[in-house]
């Protein structure tokens, strides 16, 4: 019997465990956290296209014929923001990627007059840690998630994804009554769930509102396999800073640079795709949007 590995368009590792009769084995996995939990040792991750087959006792892995090698670009939100932040993908630490991004966005969009910083938990805690490094600003946890509520994208509606906010989180007033505050995200897509939660922050006694974004400016839709919103949904695709910040209700807007976060990610930056920031696709956008959008499996981004 065999088995073949596949290398897909996201992520996946090869690995070795050690069980515990001493039986080696070699498993396959999107992200290494799993493989962790049963003493896998890493070996490396699969290129897109390629193929492994594992055969034999004890199994030996051989590489199949693969699809021809091209350049390839590999998706710059999966460092901020799909991937566990205790997983390592692209040879990368998640987490180390995310605490520079927080620290490129202290460095672009400092809030020297702020009391404290903190995170719209949990994909960008890192984040916010980077920046209060980088900044000097007190750390807090000022909101609190409740993990027992799905995600608010998911939603169809914006009244669900709005009333979902309200399950999903709750201020800690202690923290956030008379303080200016620098709220840490690790996006912006839509908009209107972050004012749901800028009007919740100042209900609970916040004096000033300063939003900060982790990535930059997402303007354009993927059709990679991410299911984004379409681009007239995307706030940045059609509104200045100014109007954004008005709609959230802040007292100041900050996003990251694009050039922030390749250097926050590290190594070379043609190695990333960041068509969603930088409107610069990697092949040509194919005619039936939809149709191309629903042929892979779909991932939905964050609001």
């Amino acid at each position: 019997m065999w088995i073949v590995g596949e290398g897909p368009p996201r992520p996946r590792l090869h690995d070795r465990p050690e069980l515990p009769d001493q039986c080696p084995q070699v498993l396959g996995g999107k992200i290494d956290v799993p493989l962790d939990l049963i003493g896998a040792t890493p070996v490396r991750e699969l290129e897109p296209g390629e193929f492994l087959r594992v055969q034999g006792s004890p199994p030996e892995v051989d590489k199949l014929p693969s699809l021809p090698s091209k350049p390839h670009q590999r998706c710059i939100f999966e460092l901020v923001y799909f991937s566990r932040p205790d997983s390592t993908i692209f040879g990368r630490s998640v987490d180390r990627v995310r605490r520079a991004l927080g620290r490129e966005l202290a460095r672009e969009h400092p809030a020297p007059d702020a009391d404290c910083v903190f995170s719209v938990p949990d994909s960008s805690n890192a984040m916010a840690l980077g920046f209060a490094e980088e900044s000097g600003l007190k750390l807090e946890h000022a909101l609190i998630r409740n993990h027992y509520v799905g995600r608010t994208f998911i939603n169809p509606t914006q009244a669900s994804r709005n009333a979902k906010v309200k399950i999903k989180f709750n201020p800690v007033r202690e923290v956030l009554a008379g303080k200016k505050v620098v709220v840490v995200d690790d996006s912006l897509v839509r908009g209107t769930t972050s004012r749901e939660l800028v009007q919740m922050i100042r209900q609970a006694g916040a004096r000033e509102v300063h939003f900060r974004v982790a990535s930059a400016p997402i303007t354009g839709p993927c059709y990679y396999g991410i299911d984004t919103p379409t681009k007239s949904e995307l706030i940045a695709s059609s509104h200045s800073l100014a109007e954004i910040r008005g709609h959230l209700g802040v007292e100041s807007l900050g996003y990251l640079s694009l050039e922030g976060m390749l250097r926050a990610a590290g190594g070379d930056p043609s190695e990333f795709c960041h068509a969603c920031f930088s409107g610069r696709y990697p092949t040509a956008i194919p005619d039936d949007v939809q149709k191309a959008r629903h042929a892979a499996p779909l991932v939905t981004m964050a609001v």
